[in-house]
């Protein structure tokens, strides 16, 4: 069996500036994926995954809302965000780059996610887990997210420069080896 997405040990989210003195937290709570990881060779690894726009959770409602409509992500029209990997750069065993494209209201645009891998663990659930965490850098402007406001004493609203956050973790049963000709013999 191959590995799995557990979106239950997943994270996406991103961080921005807001009144240009405090940081503003949200994520997407509703997202799918597919990955396909190579263990032996990180660099054929692939991950594609959808995002439910309208599960932007920021924890202010107002906000919220604000985000889901047409000055940001228009969810009625745009009801999902993508990010597709291309490519797998390694500048060690653990922290390379993910090179992929991300979509915004059909906007798709080229974004670098510096990336550490965690490894693998057997758990105690006869399973395996594989971890990593992701994040990179972005113009907002570049996918059309263009509100914002001038505050009284200058400066704006909103930070043009988001950071991105994925952390996923993958999952595989282990494999039971069957029991060789000699062992069932034996029993």
């Amino acid at each position: 069996m191959s590995w799995q997405l557990d979106t239950g040990h997943a994270y996406i989210g991103f961080t921005g500036r807001h009144m240009m003195v405090a940081t503003v937290r949200g994520e997407f709570e509703k997202f799918t994926g597919t990955v396909v990881f190579d263990e032996h060779d990180l660099t054929r690894s692939t991950v594609d995954i959808q995002i439910e726009a309208a599960s932007v959770n920021t924890r202010n409602p107002q906000r919220d809302d604000h985000f889901r409509s047409a000055d940001f992500f228009d969810v009625e029209h745009f009801p999902s965000i993508t990010f597709k990997s291309k490519r797998v750069i390694l500048t060690d065993a653990n922290h390379g780059q993910l090179i992929g494209d991300l979509t915004i209201r059909n906007i798709m645009k080229e974004v670098v996610l510096d990336g550490e891998y965690g490894g693998v663990n057997m758990t105690p659930f006869n399973t395996y887990s594989a971890g990593f965490h992701l994040r990179g850098k972005v113009n907002r402007k570049d996918w059309g997210l263009n509100w914002n406001a001038v505050l009284a004493g200058g400066g704006l609203v909103a930070s043009d420069e988001i950071t991105l956050v994925i952390d996923l973790e993958l999952t595989k049963p282990v494999e039971m080896v069957a029991p060789s000709q000699d062992e069932r013999t034996l029993a």
